[in-house]
């Protein structure tokens, strides 16, 4: 049976509805280097207040030493003969987990003390879900103001989807290890570097009726650096194009996340702001018309910028908007070449490429369905 964009929720999980121990929870860290966030990784792990029945290191093949690290933690580690990408090794990882729910945590990410407590409340619930996201806390550890901008925009866009959503976050996010296993995973063959396996394990969970759910009270902290250039390449190249192109293979985008109608509706204003001022010397009221997108801009993004102006004040509200609008515009660029990358792999290669397009967990999917 083909997968369906209806959503519904699996006999399974209304049978499983029922108290839940932590220590039915692996927890699973892929990593490639980064020492020193790793260390943070583990120790919050380590302070759980109610611990999982096992914690899995997947080193990708690191050029940093880090099976100390994770012997001195006391969990267990194994190590890539080559790299693969966390793909590759989350899938190891759920190969050996011995408990009934999966904890992806990214090697970049401290827990919160009660993040599996939280977890644990999110499947007893009825009717219980097949996987839960949380999101980023509000107090990113890097201080840095792009840094700070990218981890509070992500909590302002999670925070403001509770509850059913269409796709998978794998920096937290936990999924009934039965289900992962029978999907196949992460596609460990199209990603082969970091890139955006977890929504691609989600959207396809999502469209065959399988329920994913977005729990505020799931939170952790993110400890990576964001320079302007790193951030814009991540949102272009590693995430934004695949996502467009993903979202064309699958019928289109949810309203949920940051693909909401108001984000969509923001970038084709934000374009049509620089348009009408670009040729505002040829006809002077497309000045006015430029002014009115931008208020209407304003007014759609107005929780995030009043969450911006209440946790960091005027002065950083200000700093970020430019850069939110900047999001957009390349948000714009990932439309124009997701959308071309995907006719082109449509029209050019025939059989072969409407093959390569037919995604694996999709195909697995219909099996279990």
């Amino acid at each position: 049976m083909a997968p369906t964009l209806e959503k519904t929720v699996s006999t399974r999980a209304l049978a499983e509805a029922r108290p839940i121990a932590t220590t039915r929870f692996s927890v699973i860290v892929p990593v490639y280097n980064g020492r020193r966030d790793l260390e943070a990784c583990l120790q919050a792990l380590r302070e759980l207040e109610q611990p999982a029945c096992e914690v899995l290191v997947i080193d990708d093949a690191s050029e940093e030493p880090l099976e100390d690290l994770v012997r001195a933690a006391g969990f267990h580690y194994q190590r890539l003969p080559q790299r693969s990408g966390p793909s590759f090794a989350r899938n190891r990882g759920a190969e050996r987990a011995r408990g009934e729910f999966l904890v992806f945590i990214d090697a970049d990410v401290c827990v919160h003390k009660n993040t599996l407590t939280a977890f644990r409340r999110a499947f007893e619930r009825v009717p219980a879900p097949d996987a839960v996201i949380g999101s980023y806390d509000e107090a990113p550890a890097d201080p840095g103001f792009v840094s700070q901008y990218k981890n509070l925009l992500h909590h302002n866009v999670h925070m403001s989807s509770a509850g059913p959503i269409g796709t998978f976050w794998s920096g937290c996010g936990a999924i009934r290890r039965e289900l992962f296993l029978e999907v196949g995973g992460f596609d460990e063959q199209r990603y082969t570097r970091p890139a955006i396996e977890d929504l691609e394990l989600g959207t396809w969970l999502s469209r065959a009726g399988h329920t994913i759910v977005l729990d505020p009270e799931v939170r952790c902290k993110h400890l990576k650096h964001w320079s302007l250039w790193n951030m814009i390449r991540t949102d272009v190249v590693c995430r934004g194009i695949p996502w467009v192109r993903l979202a064309l293979r699958s019928g289109g985008f949810d309203d949920t996340l940051n693909t909401r109608w108001d984000h969509r509706l923001s970038l084709v204003l934000v374009h049509l702001i620089v348009l009408c001022l670009a040729f505002c010397w040829l006809w002077t009221p497309l000045a006015l018309v430029a002014g009115v997108c931008g208020l209407t801009v304003l007014f759609l993004q107005r929780d995030l910028y009043g969450e911006f102006l209440r946790l960091r004040g005027l002065g950083f509200a200000l700093r970020a908007l430019p850069l939110h609008w900047l999001y957009f515009l390349y948000g714009g660029l990932c439309v124009t070449v997701g959308g071309a990358l995907h006719l082109r792999d449509r029209w050019s290669g025939g059989g072969e490429a409407a093959s390569a397009l037919r995604p694996r967990t999709a195909q697995a999917l219909e099996q279990v369905s």
